[in-house]
Parts: C-alpha cells; sequence; structure tokens
C-alpha cells in the first residue's frame, strides 16, 4: 500500500480556500502590489530613465496579457545591449 504525503504548501493551500475569499484575495494582492513596488522602484533606480520606461510598459503589458515572457525579453534584451555597449568602449580603450 503507498502511503500519500502532501507537501506544506498543499495543505496551506487547501486551508486557504476552506476560510473567506475575499481576504485571501485581499492579502495575496497587497502582497503582489508590494512587491510590484519595489520592483518598480528598483527599475528606476538600476536604469536610465527611456530603458525604465519601456521595462515598466513590458511589466505591465505582461501582466495584462497573462504572459510573464514580454518582460523577461526586455530585460534580456536590455542586458544584452549593456553586454555590446561594454564590448565597444571596451574596443575604443584598447585603440586608443
Amino acid at each position: 500500500m503507498k502511503v500519500k504525503t502532501r507537501s506544506i504548501l498543499q495543505e496551506l493551500n487547501q486551508v486557504a480556500s476552506t476560510r473567506n475569499m475575499d481576504a485571501l484575495i485581499e492579502s495575496r494582492a497587497t502582497n503582489i502590489i508590494n512587491s510590484a513596488i519595489h520592483l518598480i522602484e528598483s527599475i528606476n533606480k538600476n536604469y536610465e530613465p527611456e530603458v525604465a520606461d519601456e521595462l515598466m510598459r513590458r511589466l505591465l503589458n505582461a501582466i495584462k496579457g497573462a504572459d510573464p515572457a514580454k518582460f523577461t525579453r526586455g530585460i534580456r534584451k536590455v542586458a544584452e545591449s549593456r553586454k555590446t555597449n561594454k564590448k565597444l568602449l571596451e574596443s575604443q580603450e584598447d585603440g586608443e
């Protein structure tokens, strides 16, 4: 006979689903909103205004379209651009 075990997350989700759904949704929304605020602050702190605006647009579109890949592609594009710019600067310094 095989014993079926459940993870802590499964147990918590089962308990949460039997409680007040409004309170659960409010709690999750509060956590997500606070995380989003911190993410926005990090984006604005670490990127130029034009890049930050583009990433913000991608973030909102990813949420609206339920497609996190939209934001991921934006971050990868920025990272690739930074690598390219860094290589160009290094090659210019070597050529001087």
